[in-house]
């Protein structure tokens, strides 16, 4: 019952930002000169697409990312196989990305192919079991269709962006052209819609996180325990590295493509440094628990790719019961 709903959450936050935009769009061109609009969405469409196929190749390199064979990563490759013959699904390419990060992600395109990378630091810090049900969280990205649907999200908000800032600087430098004022309040309506669009395409983003989170339950064995420690030590090491080294360097980049946003890691690394616990993967888990989830931390969440880290943990707590 509970992914039923997560289903039609995800299916009616993508059709409310369709809506919406059409709506709004639709609007704007009545006002506008149709021509000229339909030029930039045209140019904005074509350039999402273009930067969707080219972009696994800037996170190999952004991210040092190389491909491995199974003879030199037996044991991750056959992990691997092992989902995706549960998951029905084909298997894709493994890589591995040199960050100081543990994090994986999961990504490609129709010329890239399908990717899935786990970092080396990754590797060192999580159990095997643990790096298991990762993967599986990362496979099911790949199985919905993650990269596709939220690159389609995000055009939207990026057509508003652009048609707002060309009007609004039509406007500005325009003359005095008795229409300067209607194009100068279109760009400012255009701009607000952009940040209200983003922030719905932030939440359809932690829906789908939720979603993948469910894959990994589904096709590892004791899914829900394993990645909820994952996750845990995924939270707690990133945010103290982030800590220690202020300038990620870019590492967040493409945040939205890992399973843990480290730009919020640090904050979560102050929470759970206040109190006595990891004597064990399990405790760690239970101190993030039966943490109180505060007005301020939901407020966070709204700009956010990714779901709270108490809020994901009692989620993943739930299906394991």
């Amino acid at each position: 019952m509970a992914l039923v709903k997560l289903r039609l959450s995800i299916i009616g936050t993508l059709a409310f930002i369709i809506g919406l935009s059409t709506l709004f769009f639709a609007i704007i061109l009545s006002l506008m000169n149709a021509f000229s609009l339909y030029t930039m969405v045209f140019l904005m469409v074509g350039f999402n697409i273009l930067q969707w196929l080219i972009a696994p190749y800037l996170i190999d390199r952004m991210y040092r990312v190389k491909e491995v064979q199974e003879k030199d990563q037996a044991k991750l490759y056959n992990m691997v196989r092992r989902i995706c013959q549960r998951a029905k699904f084909p298997m894709p390419r493994v890589m591995i990305a040199n960050m100081p990060i543990p994090n994986a992600f999961a990504y490609g395109s129709p010329i890239a192919g399908r990717r899935i990378a786990v970092t080396k630091e990754l590797l060192n810090i999580l159990e095997d079991e643990e790096v298991e049900a990762v993967l599986g969280h990362e496979i099911g990205h790949l199985k919905h269709r993650d990269v596709q649907v939220m690159m389609f999200a995000s055009v939207l908000p990026a057509i508003f962006y652009y048609i707002g800032f060309s009007l609004m600087l039509s406007g500005m430098f325009g003359g005095r052209n008795r229409n300067t004022g209607g194009a100068v309040l279109v760009g400012f309506v255009a701009m607000a819609l952009y940040w209200i669009l983003s922030l719905f395409v932030m939440g359809l983003s932690r829906l789908r996180e939720y979603y993948a989170d469910q894959h990994a339950v589904k096709t590892v064995d004791d899914g829900a325990r394993k990645l909820s420690e994952g996750l845990a030590k995924i939270t707690m090491w990133t945010g103290r590295y982030k800590v220690k080294h202020r300038n990620t360097g870019g590492k967040s980049a493409f945040k939205a493509l890992f399973i843990s946003d480290p730009e919020h890691a640090d904050q979560d690394e102050v929470m759970l440094s206040k109190s006595n616990y990891r004597t064990s993967d399990s405790e760690l888990v239970r101190e993030i628990l039966s943490r109180k989830l505060t007005g301020g931390d939901r407020f966070i969440e709204l700009f956010s790719t990714h779901p709270n880290v108490i809020k994901r943990l009692r989620a993943l707590n739930m299906s394991g019961l």
